[in-house]
This record gives structure tokens, sequence and C-alpha cells, in this order.
């Protein structure tokens, strides 16, 4: 396990986090370019909101736990003040997309760049206390909380009272990043809305006659034998799973912790592509047909978040079944992700395992789940 921890660690702080930091920073307009080549050059200007928070988060995150550099801190608050100054609209909810100067370019149709925004300021709050973030933090996690049954307001492009469904994305959010503004908020609400959270989790959206996660379950949890209802995302399954871990742990209560840990094992076996290994992106749990054209896809963030949850799985468990997972894991994504040439890891994979696209970062990817994962994994295996 040394060796694990050392590789982890010295990809994080040699390769990858180098590599954002001097390629993606916006000297002139603020902000990141996300956007980069193989090489770190920038081949797309466009700025999303929830991943400019995401690299404000990691870069405060790494001065909170790892070292306090002044290069990291200068990073995160670089990406602040841009956010601060382009990122809302007139109602004060945050913009999916805008350019490089910060116009407005796409409208806030969802609620993830408000959901990372929180959680980047919740990050600043302890990396540069006394400047107002954790006040900033707790009023978008208040509007957040408050669009809970319909976080796409306006822009909900379901036909009121035909087929109702509500989607597993914000749950899953919410679940991590109320543990991350635990310093910001009271502790009593924390554990309640966490321990909600779960159960909603663990009740409604996990279905053991399909051993796994769904996306979309009907109002009441209920199955719906649709498209959207019958489809799962092994990766998100995975991620939450090691979210609900770390809130069984702040709870006591073991059996979270326990019901995650085997639904980790159990989405790992239905999601694993016995033919060309991988994950699959996304699964049909009755069989039939999946929706999303790219379900057979390998991505980054799936195999990287899965090897979180097992390295914590087996802290908790001490069951070898993780052990297993994390070494068939790891073999296949420093393998076939990890650019054996250049900086970074490659996001998006074909069903037989082979490069798609070059690119380090785009709309979708930029410095956050190769980073955290590196990072998550590097501190367990230290504690170990």
């Amino acid at each position: 396990m040394r060796s694990y921890m050392n590789q982890y660690r010295e990809c994080l702080l040699d390769d990858v986090i180098p590599f954002w930091l001097n390629n993606s920073k916006d000297d002139k307009n603020g902000g990141f370019y996300t956007s980069l080549d193989r090489d770190g050059s920038v081949y797309d200007t466009d700025k999303w909101i929830w991943l400019q928070g995401r690299e404000v988060w990691m870069f405060a995150t790494l001065y909170n736990q790892v070292e306090k550099r002044p290069e990291w801190l200068d990073m995160a608050l670089h990406g602040a003040a841009f956010l601060e100054k382009h990122a809302r609209d007139e109602s004060g909810l945050f913009y999916f997309g805008v350019t490089q100067e910060g116009k407005p370019l796409v409208q806030p149709y969802n609620v993830f760049s408000d959901c990372f925004t929180c959680m980047a300021y919740g990050a600043l709050e302890r990396a540069a206390p006394g400047q107002g973030w954790g006040n900033k933090a707790k009023d978008i996690f208040e509007s957040i909380l408050k669009r809970r049954d319909n976080p796409k307001g306006k822009y909900n492009k379901q036909y009121p009272g035909t087929r109702e469904l509500k989607s597993f994305s914000l749950p899953m959010i919410l679940s991590n990043l109320a543990l991350e503004l635990e310093h910001v908020l009271e502790k009593n609400y924390v554990d309640n809305l966490v321990r909600d959270l779960a159960r909603e989790i663990l009740t409604d959206y996990y279905k053991p006659e399909f051993g796994c996660i769904l996306e979309n379950v009907k109002p009441d949890g209920s199955f719906s034998d649709t498209f959207e209802g019958r489809t799962m995302s092994p990766g998100h399954g995975i991620e939450t799973m090691w979210f609900l871990m770390d809130a069984g742990e702040r709870l006591g209560d073991q059996s979270i912790i326990k019901k995650a840990a085997d639904i980790t094992l159990q989405t790992l076996e239905k999601g694993w592509d016995r033919e060309y290994e991988g994950i699959l992106y996304f699964i049909d749990v009755k069989g039939k047909y999946p929706l999303q054209l790219e379900f057979d896809q390998k991505l980054w963030w799936v195999h990287l978040e899965s090897i979180i949850a097992c390295v914590k799985g087996y802290t908790h468990t001490k069951n070898d079944d993780f052990l297993k997972w994390f070494e068939k894991l790891h073999r296949y994504t420093w393998n076939h992700f990890k650019d054996p040439d250049y900086p970074e890891f490659y996001g998006y994979l074909n069903r037989e395992g082979r490069v798609l696209f070059p690119f380090k970062g785009g709309k979708w990817k930029g410095c956050f789940h190769v980073p955290r994962s590196l990072m998550q994994v590097w501190k367990i295996l230290e504690k170990m």
C-alpha cells in the first residue's frame, strides 16, 4: 500500500496540479480556462461556472488539507473573484456558462453551478477566514434548498402532471455539499439534513431488486418502468456511496456505512464490463436499451471515484473484496486513462478502452475528479 500511496501523492503534486496551475489561469480576464488540450494548450475559451467553482474548491482544499502554499490560495482567490463578478444573473442564480470575458452565455438551467460555487466558498472560508466566504456559502446553500423540489425551475422540460419524476443528482450532491459546509452551518442542522438525505437515497433511489441506485424515480420513490426510470449510472451510485460512508462516520451510524459499502460492491459487479473491462457509463437495469447513446463509453471520473469508494470501503469494513476491486480499478485506470507522455488523465475511452479524445479538459472535465481522487487515496492510505 505504501507504493500506491507514493504513486498517488507524486502524481497529484508533481503532475496534475502543476498542469492546471500552469495552464488554466486566465490572467487577463480572470477565472480559469478548462478546455485544455493534451499538452495544456487552450483550445476553447468559454468558461463553465460549475467547473470554475470546482477548481476554486480544489485549490482551496489543497491549501487547507495538504500544505499552505501561497500559490494555491492565490489560485483559489483568483477564481473566486471571477465568480463574484460574473457568475450570477439579476435574480442571484448562477449561469451555467459565460464567455472568457464573463458575459452570460448559458442560462442558469440547473443548480450545479450554485452547488459548486457554494462548495468553493465553503473551502475558502477555511483558507481565508474573515473575508465573508462562509456567509456567502450559507446564503447560496439556503437558496439551493429552497429549490430542492424543482431545481431546474422555469427551465424544467417535464410537462407537469403527466409523468412526475425526481432526479438523483441533487440528493447526491447535497449529501457531500452539506458535509463540506459543516463549519459554516449549525451542527444539528447538518446532522439532520445528512441523515434525511441518506434515508432518501437508500430508501427511494436504491432498489434491492436491481442491486443499484436509480437515476430517476417517482416522487414517492417507486420504480418508473420508462427510459428514465430504468437508467442506472454506476459512477453516480458508487461516488454517492463514499459520500454516505463519510456521512455515516460523521453521524456514528454504522448501518449507513455498511449499507453504502454493500451497495458499492453490488454496483461494481453490475457496472463492470466483463468483455472489455472498465465500468460502463449507463445501464438499463432491465436489460433493455439505454437512453444515452454514449452508454458504453468508459469515463475518467467513474473509475477514479470508484477507486475512492473502494479505499474507503476497505477502511470501514476490512472486506478483502474492496482490495481486489481497488487493484482491478487501479490497473485499468492507470493503464488506460493516464497519459504516458503528458500530464493529467484522458477523460473518454470507447468501450474497448481506446482513447476517444486526447484533451485533458473541456465543458465537463476540469480540475476536480482527478486531483480529488489522487488526494483522497493518498491521504487515506497514509492513515492506513
